[in-house]
């Protein structure tokens, strides 16, 4: 075990603060413009997250690199957190967007590319029925308001550390006493979650059983390989369990691939063979594009059917609303661009490639935490690694709370943006995309020798 000195940590990280303001002058002045008109100085307040003070103002972004207003290029392992999976840029998607676009981007009515991405889907994910939004957590919201319609039961499971975008029911975690509270200070916004919330440790099947025991809880809405907190690995047949339990106790699986895409070209259920309810994929296979997905099985779909019939146009003049979806969802845009993305970019070989670059970077990340004798661990997921500052693999959110280093963390992202390099701001995990290769993985596994040969002079 090593001892890191706070005060010098924090002095370190002052020290990188001010070099990223001298190196971004035009960064800094576009930040301060904007924050005479935006809520929190940019168009999301997500953009205020990076641990330098700023963030830097975006010029250009191709394939694995990014280049920010005061020219400097990164190697960019970010990738608009899973947003730009498919890489920035790519050629045939911005094809086909732009094609698109000169065609028109949104009719209420479904394009000639529909049916084919709705095969596509069903080829991949592996459920016969589809829905389109145009974000992840409205496509969780569709899932959760699916499986309190067919099984009259209001509770949503989910487990300690998740993060399901803006999914209320999601919004809970365990503070150090064991208490369920609401995560990162978030509003209830007059949602009783004692009420409608269900949570539950990762990796823990007796509390998980004792949860859906009473038959009230709808749906379990979970990650398959927990990613959004730190990355969690399941432990050997928890997820086996997982599905045995909700079907016994009459509960509906939802699971979010929304990251975990990064598995493979079924996601990470496909190549585990889990078996879900409702599954939901979003951002990364639009290429940029808002969108995301929610996929059914054929007995969901016709528990569905039954409250809601499908629509005879010759005898009933409007569908029923059902509360989700939108105007926008199902577009002729969103649908060229997945089309792209799923029969041209997120192909079988470019997964392969993906994950191949992660083996790479995992395994130089690997080499230079034992050189430099750090008690560190390195995950990988496909396409998705993470460095973490503990010697074990967590085996849930409490792990993950333990092992910890906010300071440490804030200091390695603005050490790497300094150099170069680009890593999620939100903890230290990063993805591959096709377009990275050699070149960006070398660039990471050379910034992080030299962050930890220079750690080694914060040690108490």
């Amino acid at each position: 075990m090593i001892h890191l000195d706070p005060a010098r940590l924090d002095a370190w990280l002052t020290r990188e603060q001010a070099r990223y303001a001298r190196m971004r002058p035009r960064s800094r002045a576009a930040w301060q413009q904007g924050q005479q008109h935006w809520l929190y100085g940019a168009p999301s307040h997500w953009m205020r997250r990076w641990a330098s003070g700023f963030p830097m103002q975006l010029d250009a972004a191709v394939g694995a690199r990014l280049r920010c207003v005061d020219g400097i290029d990164h190697a960019d392992f970010c990738l608009g957190d899973s947003g730009a999976m498919a890489g920035h840029a790519a050629p045939t998607v911005t094809a086909a967007v732009a094609a698109q676009l000169a065609r028109g981007a949104t009719a209420m009515l479904p394009g000639a590319q529909a049916a084919a991405v709705g095969a596509e889907l069903a080829r991949r994910f592996r459920l016969p029925y589809w829905g389109v939004t145009t974000s992840a957590s409205d496509a969780n919201r569709a899932a959760i308001r699916i499986a309190r319609m067919v099984s009259g039961r209001e509770r949503v499971l989910v487990f300690d550390g998740c993060y399901h975008g803006s999914v209320e029911e999601a919004h809970v975690a365990f503070d150090d006493a064991g208490r369920v509270v609401l995560r990162n200070g978030i509003h209830a916004n007059a949602v009783d979650h004692a009420r409608v919330s269900r949570l539950v440790a990762f990796n823990d099947e007796a509390a998980l059983a004792a949860a859906l025991a009473p038959r009230d809880v709808a749906c379990v809405l979970a990650e398959p390989f927990m990613t959004n907190f730190g990355m969690i690995a399941p432990a050997p047949g928890f997820l086996d369990t997982l599905r045995r339990l909700t079907r016994e106790s009459g509960t509906l699986l939802v699971i979010d691939e929304t990251h975990t895409l990064s598995s493979g070209v079924g996601g990470h259920a496909a190549q585990v063979g889990l078996e879900p309810d409702l599954l939901v994929v979003g951002k990364s296979i639009g290429g940029g594009v808002p969108v995301a997905v929610y996929g059914l099985a054929e007995p969901v779909a016709q528990a569905l059917w039954a409250q809601v019939p499908k629509v005879d146009p010759a005898r009933v003049r409007q569908s029923a609303h059902l509360g989700f979806g939108g105007t926008l969802a199902g577009s002729t845009l969103q649908v060229a661009a997945m089309h792209a993305v799923l029969h041209e970019v997120l192909t079988a070989d470019a997964f392969a490639h993906m994950a191949a670059q992660a083996e790479q970077l995992a395994a130089g990340a690997r080499a230079v935490v034992a050189a430099h004798a750090l008690p560190w661990h390195v995950a990988q997921l496909g396409a998705r690694v993470e460095l973490m500052f503990e010697a074990r693999p967590p085996r849930d959110a409490a792990d993950v709370r333990r092992g910890r280093n906010a300071l440490l963390e804030a200091l390695l992202h603005v050490y790497a943006m300094n150099r170069g390099v680009l890593i999620t701001p939100f903890h230290c995990m990063l993805l591959m995309c096709p377009a990275t290769g050699a070149a960006e993985v070398q660039r990471f596994v050379e910034m992080l020798d030299g962050f930890c040969g220079e750690l080694k002079g914060s040690v108490a």
